[in-house]
């Protein structure tokens, strides 16, 4: 499968248009001050992610050559590299950054993306271990543990959810209690001085546990409903997804309320405590958890809950990892006009970033660009603008997915590609052999997937 090598505005109310890139195209400023980074010679991703944000900084603190006594930069554009840290953050829609993938966008996403893996890292899935369905670690220590010192936050609070499911025939009763889901966690001091403001970051993980996969197949779309002053029942997302994000469970050692309650209260409590400063939320997830991203994004913003109390709107962004889709047209043009911005970051080869709405999605609303369809309510639609990677292993099908595959990918993007020797174009041609073959099993799998989304839909239309 290939993605399309482009970037598209898309206005409120456009709903097939998405923004797309290739991102192991060749970095550059401009195409006429390229600026490149090698990654053989740094050590980790760390070094690698601030080889990329040095070299930005380096080549614009280079004085500009001169003309008869003129600066010359002052008679040409400044670079994209002067971007902002809200440019970055998505305030433009991220015009100028996708294409080609900007140094600092990708450096940023992959530092995101290393704070969502910790989640995988610190889980504790031995069914033996006191803390099982929890995080190892307490909140002090777990980002040191997890090998994540230098990050830069302190985590506030540890979330949890308790997905509304369960099992058939009563089976594995304990995969329906409450499971450590992600943190929530501020820049310490010195990285807020850094970043140019307070960062409030809420980090999701993906799918692990059964009843949670159970919750990814309840596909049929359920109205949010978050704000009860206005319900607003046309703007629909995902029952599964629903569940987790607001199903109560007491019963928990650590449990406190719905993730919802959870998530509501303490990013009020730090938009209070920081409301003195500069301050972004950016909420970050992989799969699963960038569901939950996209869900909390648009409940801040539907209640009005990032108003900074001195005045003015505290910027929603969304760091999405391999995220399917969350709800109907109306949730995304909701989105939209609320202001919540969202990255989504996707392997084109990953059949998640495909659900739900694998048949009934952006598409198949309506009829010749006119006449929309009776089903039109029921079709999922992405939000946001999508950054398109392209890898697989054949060896290794679910890599596809994984997260960590996402952001090896992000890292090792060549700058050129070389020209094929006879022994490379025979691999290549092997390595094609393969990819037909996966595409292959991957189209089946599609179709049932759709054929059981038709049965949902005509169920849905008492049909």
């Amino acid at each position: 499968m290939a993605a399309a090598a482009k970037l598209a505005v898309v206005a409120p109310g456009a709903p097939t248009t998405t923004a797309r890139h290739r991102a192991c195209a060749p970095l550059a400023v401009s195409s006429a001050t390229p600026v490149t980074f090698s990654l053989s010679s740094v050590t980790n991703k760390q070094e690698a992610i601030t080889s990329a944000a040095t070299a930005v900084v380096k080549k614009e603190a280079v004085a500009p050559p001169t003309t008869g006594g003129r600066a010359e930069a002052a008679l040409t554009p400044p670079p994209p590299a002067a971007c902002t840290w809200q440019e970055v953050h998505g305030a433009d829609d991220w015009r100028g950054l996708v294409e080609p993938l900007h140094p600092l966008l990708r450096a940023e996403i992959v530092r995101y993306g290393e704070l969502v893996a910790a989640c995988y890292r610190a889980f504790d899935l031995d069914p033996r271990s006191k803390r099982y369905l929890n995080c190892k670690h307490g909140k002090r220590q777990m980002l040191r543990a997890v090998g994540m010192d230098g990050a830069g936050y302190a985590v506030t609070k540890y979330i949890y959810v308790a997905p509304d499911v369960a099992l058939p025939m009563g089976a594995g009763r304990s995969c329906s209690k409450s499971r450590w889901i992600g943190y929530v966690a501020v820049a310490s001091d010195g990285e807020a001085a850094r970043l140019g403001r307070r960062d409030i970051l809420v980090s999701f993980r993906g799918t692990v546990t059964c009843s949670e996969w159970l919750a990814n197949f309840m596909s049929a779309l359920a109205p949010a409903r978050f704000d009860p002053t206005d319900p607003r029942p046309d703007v629909r997302v995902e029952s599964g997804f629903l569940s987790l994000y607001t199903s109560d469970d007491f019963s928990g050692k650590f449990t406190t309320g719905s993730c919802r309650n959870q998530l509501l209260c303490e990013i009020s409590h730090l938009v209070a405590k920081h409301k003195n400063e500069g301050i972004s939320i950016t909420l970050a997830g992989h799969s699963m958890g960038s569901s939950l991203a996209l869900l909390l994004g648009y409940d801040l913003a539907e209640l009005g809950l990032n108003s900074n109390p001195n005045g003015g709107t505290i910027p929603i962004t969304v760091f999405s990892f391999a995220g399917p889709r969350v709800g109907n047209l109306e949730f995304k043009n909701r989105c939209d006009e609320l202001g919540v911005k969202v990255l989504r970051v996707v392997n084109v080869n990953d059949p998640v970033t495909k659900m739900p709405g694998v048949l009934f999605n952006e598409s198949a609303r309506v009829l010749a660009g006119r006449y929309e369809l009776p089903w039109s309510k029921a079709c999922y639609a992405h939000v946001g603008v999508e950054v398109a990677l392209d890898f697989f292993e054949a060896g290794d099908i679910a890599c596809v997915h994984d997260l960590q595959a996402y952001i090896d990918q992000l890292l090792k993007c060549p700058n050129d590609s070389p020209v094929a020797s006879n022994s490379t174009m025979e691999e290549e041609e092997d390595e094609e052999g393969k990819r037909r073959r996966v595409a292959s099993m991957f189209g089946s799998w599609r179709w049932q997937m759709a054929a059981i989304r038709a049965g949902e839909l005509m169920q849905a239309l008492w049909i």
